[in-house]
C-alpha cells in the first residue's frame, strides 16, 4: 500500500509538471503580447513596458517559467532574504514554514500555492476558479447521473432481449452516439431543441445557472439552462454504459449460479434483478467513476456553445485573450481533480474486485 502511495504521488507530480511545462511552452512560442492585448495595439512603448513588468513579463522566459513552477508548486526552496517571500507578480506576500535549512541563505519551506493574477481581469485566479468550478461540477454530475441511470436501464433490457430489434436498435443508438464529437452535438442538439422545436420544449439555446433577476430581485437558479449541456455532455457515456451493462449482464447470466436459480424456479425478475444484477453492475460502477473524471476534461466546447459559465467557458476566453494565469490555473484545476478520481476510483476497483491489490 506504502509503495502504491508513492508511485501515486510520484506520478501525479510528474502529470501536473508536464501540464505546466507544455502549457508554458505553448504560450511562449504563439504570437502576442498579454501587455498589447491588455492596453490595445495602439499604446505606447512606455505604457507597453510598464505593463510587462507589472505581469512579470520583463523578465527571461526561463526565469518566469521556474518562479511559476515556484508560486504553484506548495514546497519550495526560498531564499531567506525578507525581499524573496512574495510571489511572481510581487503584489502577495508568501507566507510560509521553514521546514529545514539549505545552507545559511536558502531553506525548504512549505507554502499555500498561488495561482497568480488573471492578465485581464487582474482577479486571483483561484478566485474566478472558485465562481466557476462549482457550474463545471453541476454540469459533470448531472451528465453523468443521467447516462449511468438511462444506460444501465436500457443495458438490462438489450441483454433480456439479445438479438430482438430492440437490442439492434439500442445497439445502433449506441454507435451513433460513440461517433458524435461533443462540439458538433452540442450545436446539432442546440438547434434542435432551442431553435426547431423551442415552441414545444421552451429551453434556451444559451444561459448560465444562475440568472440574475431582470427587476432587481437577485440571482435565481434557472434549471431547465442545464438539461441540454447535461444531454450532450452524457450522450457519450451513455452509449458507453449501454454496451458495458449489456455484455456485463450477458457474461454474468451465463455463469452456473444463474442457471442453478432458475433450475430452482425463481422468478425470471428475480433471477435477474437479485442475482445477476448485483455482480454485472461491478465494471459499470469503475467505468461511472472514471466516466466523470473524463467529462471534467471534456466540458470545454459544451459550455462555450451553451455559455455555460463554468470552467470551460473561461477557459476558452482565456485562451482567446492570451490569459497564461487563468488557463494554468484552470487546465491544473481540471488535472488534480482527474487525478483525484482516478485515485479514488483505483480505490473502489479493489474493494469490488478483492482480486485487485493496489500494492500492484
Amino acid at each position: 500500500m506504502l509503495r502504491y502511495l508513492i508511485q501515486k504521488v510520484l506520478y501525479s507530480i510528474s502529470i501536473l509538471l508536464g501540464v505546466v511545462t507544455l502549457i508554458f511552452v505553448i504560450f511562449t512560442f504563439l504570437p502576442g503580447d498579454p501587455a498589447l492585448m491588455q492596453l490595445g495595439q495602439g499604446a505606447d512603448s512606455v505604457s507597453v513596458a510598464i505593463v510587462r513588468k507589472d505581469l512579470g513579463l520583463d523578465q527571461s522566459k526561463w526565469v518566469r517559467y521556474l518562479k511559476s513552477i515556484d508560486d504553484m508548486s506548495p514546497i519550495s526552496v526560498h531564499s531567506l532574504k525578507p525581499e524573496s517571500f512574495f510571489y511572481l507578480d510581487k503584489s502577495v506576500y508568501a507566507p510560509y514554514i521553514e521546514v529545514f535549512k539549505l545552507g545559511s541563505n536558502h531553506a525548504l519551506v512549505l507554502k499555500p500555492p498561488y495561482l497568480r493574477r488573471s492578465y485581464q481581469s487582474k482577479k486571483k485566479v483561484s478566485a474566478i476558479i472558485s465562481e466557476t468550478l462549482p457550474n463545471t461540477l453541476v454540469l459533470a454530475l448531472a451528465s453523468i447521473v443521467f447516462a449511468s441511470l438511462l444506460g444501465i436501464v436500457l443495458g438490462i433490457f438489450s441483454a433480456i432481449y439479445k438479438d430482438t430489434w430492440y437490442d439492434r436498435i439500442s445497439l445502433f443508438i449506441s454507435t451513433l452516439g460513440m461517433s458524435l464529437p461533443s462540439f458538433f452535438a452540442a450545436i446539432l442538439f442546440g438547434w434542435l431543441f432551442a431553435f426547431v422545436l423551442a415552441d414545444y420544449t421552451h429551453l434556451n439555446l444559451t444561459g448560465n445557472l444562475k440568472v440574475i433577476d431582470d427587476f432587481g430581485d437577485g440571482i435565481h437558479y434557472e434549471w431547465k439552462n442545464l438539461i441540454l449541456p447535461a444531454f450532450t455532455l452524457g450522450i457519450r457515456p451513455l452509449t458507453v454504459f449501454i454496451q458495458l451493462t449489456r455484455n456485463s449482464m450477458l457474461e454474468v447470466m451465463s455463469f452456473d449460479y444463474i442457471r442453478t436459480a432458475r433450475a430452482k424456479g425463481l422468478k425470471e425478475s428475480r433471477v435477474i434483478f437479485g442475482h445477476a444484477l448485483k455482480n454485472a453492475l461491478n465494471p459499470v460502477i469503475t467505468s461511472i467513476s472514471g466516466w466523470f473524471a473524463s467529462l471534467m476534461a471534456g466540458v470545454v466546447f459544451v459550455e462555450y456553445i451553451f455559455a455555460w459559465k463554468g470552467l470551460g467557458y473561461i477557459m476558452v476566453d482565456a485562451l482567446a485573450n492570451y490569459d497564461l494565469p487563468l488557463v494554468l490555473g484552470c487546465v491544473l484545476t481540471i488535472s488534480v481533480i482527474f487525478i483525484v478520481i482516478n485515485f479514488l476510483v483505483d480505490i473502489l476497483y479493489s474493494v469490488i474486485d478483492p482480486r485487485v491489490k493496489l500494492s500492484n
